[in-house]
């Protein structure tokens, strides 16, 4: 009789501890592929790495993902990530249903050279069937990664938000064709980053999805807006670069007549430039710079814009890769208004009005007709908020990412 033996393990987790139980078992080698899928089907150990998994909000994703009951889910972040605009320290919010792991890395805040000196030993522990590499896969981190989890029989991906085709000094290109040749799929934030990693060399499988959607139930419009108060624009992100285009909003916002004013969220090299440009446009005591926003803060502070302004500019290096606040403002059902930089006019769609980079006439157009027509913000708002609920939600993306696990499991 012609038979073959499947060895199955049952792993146990108790805080963070990791225990097996062999079993041994007979089967015909004609039932054993049907077998596997089956079990496959079952169950999924997931190992995701991410440092974007430090904010707080983002964590939502991973509790969608955790509700499903064929994965089971550990996530490995780091206690801090020195980003240029400030450290990014974490955030222990949404962590129901999932491990989260928290462990140092080597070179904090090199984006190209740092790495999880101890993954190798929570893949040894914990045995994924697949790692999830929330990293570009040129980075010292994400080919480390692959490597250890392929030596221990695990799937791999890889998350990428390049939608500019770049060409990195070995051994950074070394490290990135070899990931390219090695991973088992790809996940690609917008669609320009597939034509950048085909035109690369990966011809494996991939998709395209959101790093992060939004929760709805968090992020929603507020209670009530006052309909007398001053008219507010709003812009929010991390960092303050000439990238972002906020000197275009400035000198569009200088040129609007009556009441408003102009909040600014975030931090960078570009706000003292920023300060001075509105002092010399006469506007500096209507313009508002309030920092870095927490992530658990920033659904009240979009709730009180009328408008939301992404005034990016492509540079030889950088076009938008996303505009996430865009999909959090939408489903604050704020307005929205942005650059046609990259793929912010995908994520809009009819739901925002879009504006060509550079053109301050054409912003000040859509200020002015926002800040005069109530009714406009509020039917663009609405738009924005059914929008985000039929495709950019964290259970939406979480289903995606599982249905790609599944994917790796069943190829």
């Amino acid at each position: 009789m012609n038979l073959t033996y499947l060895s199955l393990t049952v792993r146990l987790s108790n805080q963070g501890k990791y225990s097996k139980i062999g079993l041994c078992v007979n089967f015909h080698k004609s039932r054993l592929t049907h077998l596997a899928t089956g079990l496959r089907q079952i169950s999924m150990r997931i190992l995701m790495v991410s440092k974007a998994c430090l904010v707080g909000a983002y964590q939502t994703k991973l509790e969608e993902i955790a509700r499903h009951k064929d994965v089971t889910l550990l996530v490995v972040v780091p206690p801090v990530w020195r980003d240029p605009a400030g450290d990014v320290y974490l955030e222990r919010i949404n962590t129901q249903g999932y491990e989260l792991v928290v462990d140092p890395i080597r070179f904090n805040g090199q984006f190209h050279l740092h790495y999880y000196p101890r993954l190798k030993q929570h893949i040894t522990a914990f045995q994924p069937d697949i790692l999830h590499m929330d990293e570009e896969p040129y980075n010292l981190a994400t080919w480390l990664a692959v490597r250890q989890a392929a030596a221990a029989g695990a799937k791999t991906l890889f998350f990428s938000w390049q939608n500019i085709q770049r060409r990195y000094p070995f051994p950074f290109s070394w490290l990135e064709q070899r990931v390219l040749a090695q991973v088992d799929y790809a996940i690609m934030g917008n669609a320009a980053a597939v034509e950048v990693w085909q035109a690369k060399g990966y011809s494996g499988p991939g998709r395209v999805i959101p790093q992060f959607g939004v929760n709805p139930a968090l992020f929603q419009p507020p209670a009530g807006r006052d309909p007398g108060r001053t008219f507010t624009i709003g812009s929010t992100g991390r960092r303050l670069v000439p990238e972002k285009g906020l000197d275009l909003l400035l000198r569009a916002a200088a040129r609007l007549p009556g009441t408003w004013q102009l909040q600014i969220a975030g931090e960078g090299p570009a706000r003292r430039s920023l300060e001075k440009l509105a002092e010399t446009l006469g506007i500096a005591g209507r313009v508002h710079f309030d920092g870095v926003i927490p992530s658990e803060q920033m659904a009240a502070y979009l709730g009180q814009l009328d408008v939301l302004v992404v005034p990016s500019r492509t540079l030889p290096n950088w076009k938008e890769q996303f505009g996430r606040v865009l999909i959090e403002a939408m489903a604050c059902e704020v307005a929205v208004v942005g650059s046609d930089s990259g793929e912010i006019p995908n994520v809009i769609g009819p739901a925002g009005l879009v504006f060509p980079e550079e053109d301050v006439d054409a912003l000040e157009q859509h200020l002015l007709r926002l800040m005069q027509t109530p009714a406009l913000r509020q039917e663009l708002g609405q738009a924005g908020r059914q929008r985000v609920l039929a495709q950019y939600t964290q259970a939406q993306i979480a289903a995606q990412t599982v249905a790609v696990y599944q994917e790796l499991m069943a190829s």
